[in-house]
């Protein structure tokens, strides 16, 4: 059984509701998962834009969610899922906003792609202290028994 993501949301490559941006109440979408390998400790979730600020011209990746050691006996997150309704033992990592928590879709230019990847490990990581995406990936490193990932799109109606 493969380690598979999806949303009740928005489908692969589907347009991402504007409730879930900075048009809306930016909230996160739900995401339920399965699949997650026995061997696995511990799962990653990772939210990123690889077309910033430009579609036509992208220059970065940015940032949009970190949460890491989740329960690989999680199957999912609800939507608008706040800090505190986390699953126990839930850590954050810092977004390219430098807070917290969930920053929805909000391109300046264009259509972006926003990739959810979800990843399970065999360990639970240290409490990196909101590590940035670099520093996750690199605690992560060897630790991979499987990934999915999810990708949806916006584009600014405004």
């Amino acid at each position: 059984m493969n380690l598979e993501l999806s949303s009740p949301a928005f489908s692969q490559q589907g347009a991402i509701p504007s409730r879930h941006t900075c048009e809306g109440s930016d909230t996160s979408p739900a995401l339920a998962w399965s699949g997650v390998p026995a061997a696995a400790k511990s799962l990653v979730l990772i939210v990123d834009d690889p077309d910033a600020p430009d579609p036509a011209a992208p220059k970065t990746t940015w940032v949009h969610w970190l949460l890491y050691n989740l329960p690989a006996t999680a199957g999912g997150l609800p939507a608008a899922v706040a800090a505190t309704a986390l699953p126990p033992g839930t850590l954050e990592g810092s977004n390219d906003w430098k807070r917290t928590g969930y920053g929805g879709p909000c391109p300046p230019i264009g259509r972006h792609r926003y990739f959810h990847k979800l990843y399970a490990l065999d360990t639970v990581l240290p409490d990196l202290r909101h590590p940035s995406k670099a520093q996750l990936e690199t605690a992560m490193r060897g630790h991979v028994l499987a990934t999915a990932e999810l990708v949806g799109t916006y584009q600014k109606m405004r």
